[in-house]
């Protein structure tokens, strides 16, 4: 079956609507709207080049879409990304390789030498991605638990001396210390591309001013006024809460406050009727798998980081 490939149309609020239930059907894990992906679309940064691409059958039903692009502040040039999904209803009927054949041929416009890609390990989407040249390089898990039943730990009463737990939305008025705490952790995680740091305008927009990012349920940890660890909250404003990037500060690290923050912006979700947390890890980041395991997270899904020179 011949599926053809478009790019996404900004002025159609059905592509969005698309695009969100194809990437929420491959995986459910994650935070999708299609007013996330409308933003995303157009506030992606310019250096990034992101194309998003759909394909559709005949009748004009969106059966997948990929996302191709430059891996934004990457200190090496020429390194890009290609995503690809397609439900697992659609699969086998060409929609795939007609997204990835197109999306490629993007990333070769752009000079891109070297493609990341993260795949499925379903025993299936790593074996697509292999046919066509990738390697697999390095794992990372899909953790959940439920919030509406599963009974939570209690924060500790009293804190840690000198520790106070708050809002992110208490610190609207500046968010440069956040910024410098994340830009610090952000720094240590593991991945594959080495990263530059990322501008403060250019993270406040990327970051706090998603439509998907909820102030009020991320949280902060303060030790003597100052921030030593942090929980970022992604919802869907129905059911779904995503934990993003948890971190603690160097100086800070060894002392729980990462599982505080946590757990308290946990708490917050469940009291705002979030039912469904999730969250993900890269493979080797035992300490995080660590703090969401005492949380009661446990795996749900693995995907592998596939590379392929081009």
């Amino acid at each position: 079956m011949t599926s053809q490939i478009r790019a996404f149309s900004a002025d159609d609020p059905g592509d969005a609507r698309s695009v969100a239930a194809v990437r929420r059907a491959t995986i459910p894990y994650l935070v999708c709207t299609a007013e996330t992906v409308a933003w995303e679309v157009a506030q992606a940064p310019a250096g990034q080049r992101r194309r998003l691409l759909v394909a559709e059958d005949a009748d004009g039903t969106v059966t997948g879409c990929a996302e191709a692009g430059l891996v934004a502040g990457s200190v090496e040039p020429g390194q890009g990304f290609l995503h690809t999904a397609v439900p697992p209803g659609r699969r086998g009927r060409g929609a795939g390789s007609a997204l990835v054949a197109a999306g490629e041929a993007y990333l070769a416009e752009l000079a891109v030498r070297r493609v990341y890609s993260w795949v499925a390990a379903d025993g299936r989407a790593a074996g697509f991605a292999e046919r066509r040249g990738y390697v697999r390089s390095r794992q990372a898990h899909f953790l959940g638990r439920g919030l509406d039943r599963a009974a939570l730990p209690e924060l500790p009463d009293p804190l840690p001396p000198g520790v106070t737990l708050h809002r992110v939305a208490e610190f609207a008025d500046d968010l440069r210390p956040l910024y410098e705490a994340d830009t610090e952790c952000a720094a240590d995680e593991p991945g594959d591309v080495p990263v530059g740091r990322t501008p403060y305008a250019q993270w406040l927009r990327h970051n706090w001013q998603r439509p998907d990012w909820n102030a009020e349920l991320s949280s902060v940890a303060l030790v003597d006024g100052r921030i030593a660890a942090y929980s970022v909250a992604q919802t869907d404003g129905v059911d779904r809460y995503w934990s993003g990037m948890t971190g603690t500060r160097r100086a800070f690290r060894g002392r729980g406050l990462a599982r505080l923050a946590k757990l308290a912006a946990l708490r917050r979700a469940r009291a705002a009727g979030y039912r469904h947390a999730y969250t993900g890890n890269d493979a080797t980041n035992a300490p995080m798998l660590a703090v969401n395991r005492r949380l009661g997270y446990a795996e749900v899904a693995t995907e592998w980081r596939c590379v392929k020179r081009i």
